[in-house]
């Protein structure tokens, strides 16, 4: 075995342990992937969740999710940047590789007050191949904070306004088995 054929499989050994190491928290039935699909890579999101005062019927005003903002990284922890994540919603790696989510399943978190929903994703690859070409589906899971601000949103006056609400979360992505 060459040494970089061995690197090649210490390194796919430990990302197959990290990718299967079990939730803490338990997941929701409707959130599991597909029988056929296996998870491959984890990245712990650290950003925002972007929303706009909106007039509504009657008079009223509520803030309307825009979209979110995060940088993808390797775990809580870490400070090394694996990848971005945005309107679309999508998930791009640093290598270009891109994935564009609709949203197939949901539930809501523990403290769902504070906390978005949980998130079942098909995904659909873009761009140039990498990483994220061969990714079916994405949860998203363990969120802390993220839900529109409870008030702030109710007069004329603050119709377009924004607000970014922070947010982490970690996302698993999965592969065809």
């Amino acid at each position: 075995m060459t040494r970089s054929t061995s690197c090649n499989a210490l390194l796919a050994a430990t990302l197959s342990a990290c990718a299967s190491a079990p939730v803490s928290t338990p997941l929701p039935d409707n959130l599991k992937p597909g029988a056929q699909e296996r998870a491959a890579f984890v990245r712990h999101a650290r950003g925002v969740q972007i929303y706009r005062c909106d007039a509504v019927e009657g008079g009223a005003f509520k803030w309307s999710f825009v979209a979110p903002e995060a940088q993808l990284f390797d775990g809580a922890a870490s400070q090394s940047v694996r990848g971005t994540h945005g309107a679309g919603p999508f998930w791009q790696a640093n290598d270009g590789s891109r994935v564009v989510g609709k949203v197939k399943a949901r539930a809501d978190a523990a403290n769902a007050a504070a906390d978005i929903p949980w998130l079942l994703l098909t995904t659909t690859a873009e761009g140039p191949s990498g990483q994220m070409s061969a990714v079916k589906s994405i949860q998203r899971i363990k969120t802390v904070g993220g839900v529109a601000p409870a008030a702030g949103c109710s007069a004329s006056a603050d119709v377009g306004k924004q607000a970014r609400v922070p947010y982490t979360s970690d996302y698993v992505f999965f592969v065809g088995a």
